[in-house]
């Protein structure tokens, strides 16, 4: 009787720090739920989810829901990807978008923490696995004389143009204009969102337009080797928001601080057992509505790299910004 009382006050107490935090819990997952960076997309033709992730040359998964059971499929780019740079065989951070018929799937190819850096994509019809024809290099890419790195892309539509954004760390976000088919840059890149203090920790964007404005996601803090080096209070991944009447510029936070000097709204940070959220998608999903996704640790199964989990959470709007 005690201990059932016990593990009833314990109960209540995890629910209230979730609910103080004021952030909602994950949805749902089973089945192959560790994630990394991932990207979610589901397919037109019948509804099936895809996702996406960082590592062995980019896993996909499938799902008929997106709670799940995920199944993994194998490989999107089983050979490594045909740009010679180190980590072509590694390959970080996929973006998956539809355009016109076909799906591209953008990458980076980079080692961690080098800014020898290129963003590559390739094709399928289907997102099977085995469909997937590698084209290599975008023309987007970075050395360490240039102010960004190209890595983390993410690729947005307005009207019949095209533009990826990209960046980690240096001069964090960028964009850059795009071909009319998507594929290749038409012209060079800028910055749209700058963190002035400490290591300029901003990576990971992704665009999402909603009733007139542009809303620039990105995860900003340490993402990685919680398990070896658990960073101070604050300084972990968290993922964050600005937005603009336009794609290309303007971003302000829900305070109206730009964000080339330092603004971002958080939309989702460490609470409960969620620890360290980023690597962040947004889709309009035909089930839940929006879809806030990311990858998470979770305390309750490890802090290691390896451990990381898929979480989703639908998004409110009610205020004009993201609310989990």
């Amino acid at each position: 009787m005690f201990f059932n009382r016990l593990s009833g006050l314990l109960a209540a107490a995890t629910a209230l720090v979730g609910s103080v935090a004021g952030y909602a819990n994950p949805g749902s997952c089973s089945g192959s739920c560790w994630a990394h960076d991932p990207s979610v997309i589901q397919r037109t033709s019948d509804g099936v989810y895809f996702r996406f992730n960082t590592g062995s040359l980019i896993g996909i998964w499938k799902s008929s829901a997106l709670e799940g059971p995920w199944t993994y499929q194998g490989a999107a780019i089983p050979a490594g990807s045909i740009i010679n740079l180190a980590g072509n065989d590694d390959l970080w951070a996929p973006d998956v978008q539809k355009v016109g018929d076909t799906y591209i799937m953008y990458y980076a190819v980079s080692t961690f923490g080098s800014q020898s850096s290129a963003i590559g994509y390739a094709t399928s019809t289907t997102m099977e696995y085995g469909s997937w024809t590698d084209h290599g290099a975008t023309g987007i890419s970075s050395t360490s004389a240039k102010p960004y790195n190209a890595i983390d892309p993410n690729l947005i539509a307005v009207g019949s143009s095209y533009y990826m954004n990209f960046g980690s760390f240096w001069g964090d976000l960028y964009q850059a204009p795009m071909a009319s088919n998507a594929h290749t840059a038409a012209s060079s890149s800028y910055q749209i969102a700058y963190q002035p203090s400490g290591s300029h920790a901003q990576e990971g964007s992704f665009m999402y337009y909603r009733s007139g404005y542009y809303y620039l996601f990105w995860s900003e803090g340490i993402c990685c080797g919680y398990d070896t080096s658990k960073p101070a209070s604050g300084a972990e991944y968290k993922i964050r928001v600005c937005r603009s009447t336009s794609a290309t510029g303007g971003f302000v936070d829900a305070s109206g601080t730009s964000c080339l000097s330092g603004g971002g709204t958080t939309v989702l940070a460490s609470h409960d057992y969620v620890y360290g959220p980023g690597g962040q998608g947004v889709f309009a999903d035909s089930t839940h509505g929006t879809v806030l996704y990311y990858h998470y640790a979770n305390t309750n199964i490890g802090l290691g790299d390896g451990d990381y989990q898929f979480g989703w959470n639908v998004v409110s709007w009610s205020t004009g910004w993201p609310v989990v």
